[in-house]
C-alpha cells in the first residue's frame, strides 16, 4: 500500500509518498499559506497513492485538504491515532501533531528513551520514556521567528541569513546577531536538554530535525542524531498502523 504523507505545519507543507518499510519519493515543499486546491492539483498531478496520512498545526490548510482527499482512505493524525506510542499527558489533544509524529519516528528509528528536538517555525522539545511513553517537553521561539521579530521590531537591525558565526564577538550588526542566535541557541538547548533528562530515569538519545537542526547541532556534541526526516518518518509509521 502506497501513502501520501503531508506535513501541514506553519511555514511549509510537505509531501512524500511512502509505504509500510520506508519514505519512497519525495514530492514537492509548498508554503503552507499557498495549500488551495487548485495547489493541490499541480502538486499531485501524475502521483499514485492509495491512502492519505495528514499532519497538520494548520486548521484552515487541514480543513481544505480533508476535503480534498475526501474520496479516498484519509486520516488526520492526533492523539487517539495508533502510532505505536504512548502518552502520558492531561490533556492529549493539546500535544501538536508533529511532535506526536516526532516521538513515534524516534521511538521507531532510535528507541527510547529518547529526546527530540524539532528546529523549525518554533523549537520544541519532546521526552520519550524508556516505555514509549510521551512524557510532555518544551515549546520556545523558533530561530526565524527570533530574527525576524528583531528586525520588524526595530529600526536599524536587519533580517539576517542563518549560518556559522566565525567568532564570539561579532565585528558588525550583522555579526553581532548572529552570535547572538546561532551560540544563544545553543545555550537554549543545551540547558534545556539537561534539565530533561534529569527528570528522566535512563539516559535519553537526543534526536535533532527541522529546517535548523544541522547548523545548530554542528556545535552541539550532545546531540546523537541529526534526522531532516524525522517528522515524516513517524506520519508514514501512523500510516502503517492505521490504514
Amino acid at each position: 500500500m502506497r501513502f501520501l504523507l503531508i506535513d501541514n505545519s506553519n511555514t511549509l507543507t510537505k509531501f512524500t509518498i511512502g509505504n509500510t518499510d520506508r519514505l519512497e519519493q519525495w514530492i514537492a515543499r509548498v508554503p503552507t499559506k499557498e495549500v488551495s486546491p487548485t495547489v493541490l492539483d499541480k502538486t499531485l498531478a501524475n502521483q499514485s497513492f492509495d491512502a492519505v496520512m495528514l499532519c497538520s498545526v494548520v486548521p484552515e490548510k487541514a480543513a481544505i485538504m480533508a476535503e480534498y482527499f475526501s474520496s479516498l482512505p484519509f486520516h488526520q493524525l492526533g492523539y487517539k491515532t495508533n502510532m505505536g506510542i504512548n502518552i502520558d499527558y492531561p490533556k492529549p489533544e493539546q500535544i501538536g501533531a508533529d511532535r506526536l509524529a516526532n516521538a513515534a519516528g524516534v521511538h521507531a528509528l532510535y528507541g527510547s528513551p529518547a529526546i527530540v528536538i524539532d528546529l523549525g517555525t518554533a523549537v520544541t522539545f519532546d521526552a520519550i520514556g524508556a516505555n514509549a511513553t510521551h512524557l510532555g517537553g518544551v515549546i520556545a521561539p523558533g530561530l526565524a521567528s527570533m530574527t525576524d521579530n528583531l528586525a520588524n521590531r526595530t529600526a536599524l537591525l536587519p533580517k539576517i541569513e542563518l549560518s556559522e558565526p566565525a567568532n564570539a564577538i561579532g565585528k558588525s550588526t550583522t555579526e553581532a546577531m548572529l552570535v547572538g542566535a546561532i551560540f544563544g541557541y545553543r545555550g537554549l538547548i543545551k540547558e534545556i536538554i539537561q534539565k530533561i533528562s534529569a527528570e528522566m530515569t535512563e539516559k535519553p538519545v537526543i534526536v535533532a530535525t527541522g529546517g535548523d537542526a544541522e547548523l545548530i547541532a554542528r556545535g552541539l556534541p550532545e546531540i546523537d542524531h541529526v534526522c531532516p526526516t524525522l517528522t515524516l518518518e513517524g506520519i508514514r509509521i501512523a500510516a502503517s498502523l492505521q490504514f
